[in-house]
């Protein structure tokens, strides 16, 4: 709680030491060390994998462990800390909401360059339209992956699961790819991800449905678009929240889109009853997180139905 409450007032801070940049440089330095070694590249990437969780989660055993003996306030404090640097659910809206003040200034050339900052799709040519439909599925990307995961790992793992989620999922941003220099090498960091994010995606398929109740959406549509094209998606994950959004708002995301020169033939998701448009944007948004807001809930609940369940029953057996 106090670290979603941290993430809500301050947002994630671009600090040179912040966890995840420093996460990043330690996958940098062990790919170099690695590919120097003359093994299978598919073996490098699952020796990576394994060196950078269990760097990230002695690392951060450590920290908690120290901080627990010092006193419960200071592990208490310690613990929120990683997990308000895990979870971004303030900065996904900050990034969109940069994209979308360009286009209200009709600033083609701004909302490509802040739009290139969160997505991995070529912008350079992109016009109002595609950049909001970019905008839009980011943001439901970003509801899993930036948002309902790191907490998902939280209540499971407390901070050690959440930042070791947050390594899982930098390792797939910064290997997983499936071009020539990655395919094989970032096999295992892709598959990671995927798993990772498996139950949480399937949890904001109903979330965001409710989530869209009370913003005044469609639950009903949410929940049949989410349910009808969640698994369109070339990932496992992604097309589950883009349909629940794109169902809510009426829209239709997918479509081609460039990477790297290249046209990628995505499916398209969701029903065009309406147009795409700014307030598209900041309904995803909002959307978004009232969705973080239930899930944080749906969390503290369950915790606390379980400790009931554990001091009243299990420990009287």
């Amino acid at each position: 709680m106090i670290a979603y409450v941290l993430d809500i007032i301050i947002g994630d801070p671009q600090w040179s030491y912040h966890p995840v940049r420093l996460i990043g440089k330690f996958i940098e330095n062990v790919e170099k060390g690695l590919r120097k070694l003359p093994i299978p590249e598919r073996l490098a990437g699952i020796i990576l994998t394994i060196i950078i969780l269990s760097g990230i989660f002695l690392t951060t055993y450590a920290l908690v462990s120290v901080s627990r003996q010092v006193h419960f306030l200071c592990e208490l404090t310690m613990g929120a800390i990683i997990i308000y640097f895990s979870v971004s659910v303030k900065s996904l809206a900050v990034e969109a909401k940069k994209v979308m003040t360009s286009l209200g200034k009709n600033d083609l050339i701004n909302a490509r360059r802040f739009l290139a900052q969160i997505v991995g799709r070529d912008t350079a040519h992109l016009n109002q339209e595609q950049i909001i439909r970019a905008c839009v599925e980011t943001v439901a990307e970003g509801s899993v992956d930036g948002v309902l995961s790191p907490l998902f790992y939280s209540f499971i793992g407390g901070p050690i699961g959440a930042i070791a989620y947050k390594a899982v999922n930098t390792l797939d941003s910064m290997v997983g790819y499936k071009n020539d220099k990655y395919i094989r090498f970032g096999w295992a960091s892709a598959r990671l991800d995927d798993v990772a994010n498996y139950i949480p995606a399937r949890i904001s398929g109903v979330l965001i449905p409710v989530a869209s109740f009370f913003c005044g959406c469609g639950f009903k549509n949410s929940l049949k678009i989410a349910l009808r094209d969640g698994c369109k998606h070339e990932s496992p994950n992604s097309g589950i929240p883009e349909a629940a959004i794109a169902g809510a708002l009426g829209v239709q995301l997918g479509g081609p889109s460039t990477y790297q020169g290249g046209i990628v033939e995505k499916p398209f998701i969701g029903d065009n009853q309406n147009q795409l448009t700014m307030e598209s944007v900041d309904m995803a948004i909002k959307i978004t997180y009232v969705t973080s807001v239930l899930f944080l809930i749906c969390g503290i609940a369950t915790v606390v139905c379980l400790e009931y369940f554990y001091r009243n029953c299990i420990r009287v057996l």
